[in-house]
């Protein structure tokens, strides 16, 4: 197909394939280097059987086919239809003002240092400032292979515990956020969308004031009404750049939506985020009077806050992937 007369014309077309085309090359160079691994270590297995020197170097290959192993592993969680696709990440803060609002723009600060980590790409789709710190919410696309995939794991409500670096007396408090991920619908996958079924409205775009605040009705507001779901950008000066982002936001919504009705398991665990509040958490962080990240789905926990917080964040995606997979089987 790519080799086709007229093929490059329209590059944006082509985005499905050229990805496709990336994850089959990943996979097959994944598959030579586990066939080459498990050959090296045959070999020094029986050099190690004549000379012990060798077995440190059998120590070295075993690690290595065994990282390997792990990440054939996660390819093989990653078998759904949408697992591959982009995501948009959503950011929202529960009850509680400033202190939930700084919450949420850790968050923030952890998922970009994430995707960082794993080259992938973000890009900012709305970003609504908090009123002293943090962010009243922020939509996030993140892109490259399995964005959707590996951030799936983080829909749901997340659950801070720390002492308030806003609290002038020291005391403890308890915060929380919303965290929803949705695969992006991208230009490959056909919605309909009539143009009657859109309400369209426009405001001025919020900001902590200044200078820089939009003095223009820029900002883009799009209700879907048969279903009622909603997407807004406010982030571009131009009231075109702002309405194709919502309608793009809108488009993955839909997909989703269509997602989730073929999964009643997946619309069951949507439901779970309707309160932002104690008992709906699916991961709670412990700053204070210990240090404790802990997943309520899986039981998984690490003693390293500061590292999750930095968005070390692959065990418990990995350890989610495969309760699910567990679930499911």
């Amino acid at each position: 197909m790519l080799a086709k007369p007229g093929a490059w014309n329209d590059p944006s077309a082509l985005t499905p394939v050229l990805q496709e085309k990336s994850r089959l090359e990943a996979e097959a160079e994944r598959l030579a280097r586990l066939s080459g691994s498990h050959a090296n270590m045959e070999e020094w297995l029986q050099l190690a059987e004549e000379d012990e020197e060798a077995f440190s170097a059998l120590a070295e290959q075993v690690d290595s086919l065994e990282a390997l192993l792990e990440e054939t592993e996660m390819g093989l969680l990653l078998a759904a239809e949408e697992d591959g696709r982009d995501a948009i990440l959503e950011i929202h803060p529960g009850a509680g003002g400033t202190e939930a609002q700084d919450w949420a723009e850790m968050l923030l600060r952890m998922y970009t240092r994430w995707a960082d980590s794993h080259t992938l790409s973000t890009e900012e789709l709305d970003y609504l400032p908090g009123d002293e710190a943090g962010v009243k919410s922020v939509t996030l696309r993140v892109r490259g292979p399995n964005a959707y995939g590996l951030l799936k794991s983080e829909r749901g409500i997340h659950r801070l515990i720390r002492i308030s670096p806003f609290d002038s007396s020291g005391r403890r408090h308890t915060s929380f956020a919303s965290v929803d991920v949705i695969p992006d619908a991208g230009q490959d996958i056909v919605i309909d969308i009539k143009e009657a079924d859109l309400r369209i409205d426009t405001f001025r775009s919020s900001g902590p004031g200044g200078q820089s605040v939009n003095k223009t009705s820029s900002a883009v507001r799009i209700t879907h009404l048969p279903t009622g779901i909603v997407a807004q950008c406010q982030n571009e000066k131009s009231q075109h750049s702002n309405k194709e982002t919502a309608m793009q936001i809108l488009r993955a919504r839909l997909y989703d939506r269509e997602n989730r009705k073929r999964d009643a398991a997946r619309q069951a665990s949507y439901a779970d985020k309707d309160s932002i509040a104690f008992g709906s958490q699916i991961r709670t962080y412990t700053l204070q009077p210990y240090r404790l990240v802990k997943d309520h789905r899986t039981n998984s926990e690490m003693g390293d806050v500061d590292a999750v917080l930095g968005g070390r964040i692959d065990q418990f995606q990995r350890d989610y992937l495969l309760h699910q997979h567990g679930q499911t089987r």
